[in-house]
Parts: structure tokens; sequence; C-alpha cells
């Protein structure tokens, strides 16, 4: 359950620059600006991510693993999505991974070309069982409108 690959500095940076855009109302390729509380510290703490639509509902897929953000957000049970002006707060509950290989393909379908070295050679074409096995190092959460 530690799985997670830290971002380099130029990966710092240009998320910090995607956020940015985001709370200007750019959305790049989807993404958002995800607010969330700290678990230790309370304070809200800001991560660009990629929201995905499947089927009945709306989810946020970690690419990199259990990160800041994933703990926080199992501390908290949710957040707020930001673009632009429009803020958009929700509860987040995550989903078990022996759930998540549709959702997981289909975040790969959606921004495989973005986030491909995070998950190896997992790919949206890849087989349930592999899905499954890859499930645990990327943690999902179905978020809903508060």
């Amino acid at each position: 359950m530690s799985h997670y690959l830290k971002p380099g500095r130029f990966t710092v940076r240009l998320n910090g620059i995607i956020g940015w855009l985001a709370r200007r109302g750019v959305s790049l390729a989807g993404s958002a600006d995800l607010a969330v509380r700290g678990r230790k510290s309370g304070e809200w703490r800001r991560v660009p991510v990629n929201p995905m639509t499947y089927e009945d509902g709306r989810y946020l897929v970690s690419a990199r693993g259990h990160s800041e953000w994933v703990r926080n957000m199992r501390a908290a049970g949710g957040g707020e999505l930001r673009i632009g002006r429009r803020t958009r707060p929700f509860t987040a509950v995550e989903v078990p991974p022996a759930e998540t290989a549709a959702l997981l393909r289909a975040y790969l379908r959606r921004w495989g070309w973005e986030v491909k070295a995070y998950f190896g050679e997992i790919t949206a074409d890849s087989s349930d069982a592999e899905l499954l096995a890859a499930a645990p190092r990327h943690p999902v959460f179905r978020i809903a409108e508060s």
C-alpha cells in the first residue's frame, strides 16, 4: 500500500502551472484543481487532477499511487474541484481495488498518453487480470457533489 512515485522538480513545476491555469478557468485535457484538507495540518492542499466521468459516476484516479492527496482524501472524505470561478465541493469514497479494472481501463484510454510512465507496462489494452494486479497501486475515489 506504500506504492508512490514522487514527482521530480520538472513535474512539480508543470503541475504548479496546470493548477494555476485550472484556477483561472483553463482546463488542459480535462484537468481541474483539487483542494483537500491536510490530514495533519488541516490546511488546504492543492494538486491538479483529471476527474473522470464513467457510466453513472465521477472518479479521481491516482496515477502516482498512494500520494499525499490520496492520504489526505482518505482522512478528509472529500474536497473541492475547481476550474476558474466554479468550485464544486464533493464527498469521496474509495473504491476497492477489486472493483477498479474497468475504471483504470477508462482512465488509461483517456489519459494514458499523460500517465503511462506511472503504470509501467499496463495500458488500456491490458487484460482485466493485469489491471486488477495493478489496481492496489492506483487508488480510485468515487466522488459526489455535496
